[in-house]
């Protein structure tokens, strides 16, 4: 179907190239390194998510880096070539700079296409969590909704997203500097699994320290229950993400699942991107949903 405006946004969906194609849904690849050597992050096309983890598992190092404004610049040059406007949703800005980058690549562009308009929203959603808002948009532009219309319905509503999520491994979290060395060597003895969100401000947020993997499970589905809209009433989709460890994603999800017995269709689990993954690295699982506002 053609659309009179372009949706567009990252690739921190945790989609396929296929399945963001067939929502129609354009979007800029974004660069990771690993042992040095820089790669993209093209939803799993040249890089398999399998041997990516396998890779960290034995011991790669993986680092990120920001796109700037002149990637941004080429991105929605040709974009704008033909003849449609645009409504790019970014990753959070809680999480990186890469919002600020697309907003001064869109104040360049203002002077190269007059005719033109890019609106930009931040999402302040990343992993799955913007992919739920991505597949939400491409299905309200597909009933009908115009470009000016869906910016201010994911203004209004994208911090009802929630995601909230557990590792069972801290050593890339500390590497990261996402935890301490001490909080991560205590935890690591301790069997700790953190049970975190993104906050209001688009932030990972710590939540809770759950002593085993088991409990934590149980956890995140309580809060699940406690911010779902409806409660165990919600009837709205579940994503999940998870970092080579799907097992324990269909464990959760299964009890999802149960507690939630009218969801719109099964809880759909997806593989965290490269991008994502290279911060968290394998063990990390994360449930997003449609809720009450985040509110810190």
């Amino acid at each position: 179907m053609a659309y009179n405006y372009i949706l567009s946004c990252c690739s921190y969906t945790d989609f396929s190239a296929q399945k963001m194609k067939d929502l129609d849904i354009k979007y800029i690849c974004t660069p990771y390194m690993m042992d040095g050597k820089t790669y993209i992050d093209d939803l799993g096309e040249t890089t398999s998510y399998e041997e990516f983890y396998k890779a960290m598992e034995n011991g790669a190092i993986t680092n990120t880096y920001q796109l700037n404004q002149n990637d941004f610049a080429d991105y929605f040059r040709e974009l704008l070539k033909t003849g449609q406007d645009i409504l790019h949703v970014s990753l959070s800005s809680g999480l990186s700079g890469v919002s600020n980058s697309a907003r001064l690549a869109i104040e360049a562009m203002k002077e190269e296409f007059p005719e033109r308009t890019i609106y930009l929203v931040d999402s302040l959603a990343a992993a799955a969590g913007l992919g739920l808002l991505m597949e939400t948009a491409s299905n309200l532009r597909a009933g009908g909704m115009g470009i000016v219309e869906l910016r201010d319905w994911i203004e209004a509503n994208k911090l009802k997203l929630h995601h909230w999520f557990f590792t069972t491994d801290l050593t890339y979290l500390v590497r990261g500097g996402r935890v301490s060395k001490t909080s991560g060597f205590i935890g690591g003895v301790l069997n700790i699994c953190p049970l975190m969100n993104v906050s209001n401000e688009g932030k990972l947020t710590a939540r809770a320290k759950v002593r085993g993997k088991k409990k934590v499970f149980v956890e995140i589905v309580e809060r699940m229950k406690e911010h779902a809209e409806g409660g165990t009433n919600y009837n709205g989709k579940c994503f999940m993400c998870n970092s080579a460890c799907e097992d324990d994603a269909k464990e959760v999800a299964a009890l999802i699942e149960e507690s939630f017995p009218n969801l719109d269709g099964k809880v759909q689990i997806y593989t965290i991107g490269t991008t994502i993954g290279s911060h968290t690295g394998p063990g990390t699982v994360a449930v997003f949903f449609w809720g009450d506002e985040r509110v810190d």
